[in-house]
């Protein structure tokens, strides 16, 4: 459910005043992003905590929330980007490759054929070997569908500096899933 502007703020500051409704809305408004978000950075068994705890640290963080010329989901995503970094500092753990049966991928129909299964899980295991910066770039421009700019402002950096980090990372990524096709091949006997 996407909200124009100007009722997220109207939404924002009804919640600063207590109402557990408008909080409510922000919530069904903005879960299923930062759901999603965090379900392509995070372990699948730590992804239904993890957008908790954001959504805590945004109800602890709302009466002090001051409503500027930045969208509010920029806010969240912040949040839920530390929520990720803190996850894997405490556990001592870098990001590793494991695989969400459950994560929704649209359109996707219910009896795919085993082969789109392994691309998937092939796309994931790449895109989890990409530093946090290029996965964040490229989860919120192909996944969120942010524009360069919303990705500049949600990571605070320039658009040019966007557009070079994806670049690189859609190369690195090329490379990755290229090599673990040829892999695939060779171990089923056929030639790359």
């Amino acid at each position: 459910m996407s909200l124009p502007p100007q009722q997220v703020k109207q939404f924002i500051r009804r919640s600063q005043q207590g109402d557990a409704e408008a909080l409510a809305r922000l919530y069904a408004a903005f879960a299923p992003a930062v759901y999603r978000y965090i379900a392509f950075r995070a372990p699948a068994s730590e992804v239904e905590d993890l957008t908790a705890e954001v959504f805590l640290k945004m109800v602890e963080g709302l009466p002090s929330y001051q409503i500027t010329e930045v969208p509010f989901e920029v806010w969240l995503y912040r949040i839920a980007a530390a929520r990720i970094t803190d996850y894997y500092r405490k556990s001592g753990r870098y990001q590793e490759t494991e695989l969400n049966e459950e994560m929704p991928f649209e359109g996707a129909a219910p009896d795919e054929n085993v082969l789109d299964e392994q691309e998937r899980a092939a796309l994931m295991r790449a895109l989890h070997q990409l530093s946090d910066e290029q996965q964040n770039v490229l989860v919120l421009r192909f996944v969120e569908r942010k524009s360069h700019e919303e990705v500049a402002r949600i990571l605070d950096k320039s658009v040019t500096a966007i557009k070079s980090i994806q670049h690189r990372a859609l190369i690195q990524l090329a490379k990755l899933i290229g090599a673990e096709k040829q892999n695939r091949h060779y171990l089923r006997g056929g030639h790359a």
